[in-house]
């Protein structure tokens, strides 16, 4: 299920938040494409999960770069690969600046997204994408309510064949760990790499 489709009353609920956000937490010295939620106190602000080698990464690891992190799983069938092709095509459009930014892919499916899954499924998109993975259900709960991240198990046809209903933006920090965006699904990497070099600036 595209929860990024403008008919979704959840998708709906949540962009009308947004916009509202967007009011009163805008950069007055940046001009941005998405949504600009800087100094809001609404989204979580720091997490701490773990990457496919077991090391517990938390926002502080990727100090100085650009960070954009998206929730996802790796059996998605369309917004999760759309989404980090679309990333793939930012980096290039990025050029050597890419590489202050670090693109991070959090599972909301960690009973079939193993950390192996993890280290092989992500970087095929970019080498420097990295996947990361809640280390229990709490931490889960935990990260997902923080970033006001909506996901739902729908059952499939077997047990292990079921589908996760999940939130299709994305957020982005800037170099110095400060939330500063909530990114659209599928508006183009051309918007999205315009607004991450301006949080490089």
């Amino acid at each position: 299920m595209n929860l990024s489709k403008p008919w979704n009353p959840i998708f709906r609920f949540f962009m009308l938040f947004l916009a509202g956000l967007a009011l009163t937490a805008c950069s007055p010295n940046q001009s941005f494409k998405n949504v600009d939620i800087t100094g809001s106190k609404a989204f979580g602000t720091e997490f701490s999960l773990l990457d496919p080698d077991g090391k517990v990464r938390t926002l502080a690891d990727f100090k100085g770069k650009a960070v954009v992190v998206f929730f996802g799983y790796t059996q998605c069938p369309d917004i999760c690969p759309t989404t980090l092709t679309e990333m793939q095509q930012v980096m290039t459009l990025l050029g050597p600046q890419a590489d202050k930014v670090q693109v991070l892919f959090v599972t909301v499916d960690p009973e079939r997204d193993s950390a192996d899954i993890l280290k092989q499924y992500v970087p095929a998109f970019d080498s420097r994408f990295l996947g990361l993975r809640p280390a229990d259900e709490a931490a889960l709960e935990k990260v997902t309510k923080d970033f006001k991240i909506y996901y739902k198990k729908v059952p499939g046809t077997s047990p292990g064949s079921y589908t996760m209903d999940h939130t299709a933006g994305s957020y982005a920090f800037d170099p110095a760990g400060q939330l500063r965006l909530y990114i659209k699904h599928a508006q183009g990497p051309e918007t999205l790499a315009q607004d991450l070099k301006e949080l490089l600036k």
